[in-house]
């Protein structure tokens, strides 16, 4: 499995080039993609977002949460605000999703270094 965020999944929508791109499309063609919560409610939230791809956004698979998770969300922000270091309340949510479920998250959103560096977030 492998998760995907919204700064990768719209640059693929919108026909970008990068390897996160590459990634998102062999995700979604190998039928590993799966979405942090956090990252559905983003995508949906797009006023002009087409019903097909709506459609394409609630099927994949979500990452559940797990007991514990807005303590930890919540320790491992702080961890970063304490180093002087950007760290948004969905970037986090994201980031502890994954690192609940051990697997590895396509960005293309350099925010999320600080969680790979400081809470052990695996980047593609």
């Amino acid at each position: 499995m492998i998760a995907i965020d919204t700064s990768s999944f719209v640059a693929y929508l919108s026909g970008d080039n990068g390897e996160d791109v590459l990634a998102v499309d062999l995700a979604l063609g190998d039928q590993q993609a799966v979405l942090p919560p956090v990252v559905l409610t983003e995508l949906l939230s797009d006023p002009h977002l087409s019903p097909s791809i709506s459609e394409l956004f609630t099927s994949l698979p979500l990452l559940e949460l797990t007991p514990g998770f807005w303590e930890r969300a919540g320790t491992l922000r702080s961890k970063i605000l304490k180093k002087g270091l950007k760290a948004r309340i969905a970037d986090a949510l994201i980031a502890q999703a994954c690192i609940d479920h051990e697997i590895a998250l396509i960005s293309r959103d350099a925010d999320f270094r600080h969680y790979v560096r400081w809470g052990g977030l695996t980047l593609l």
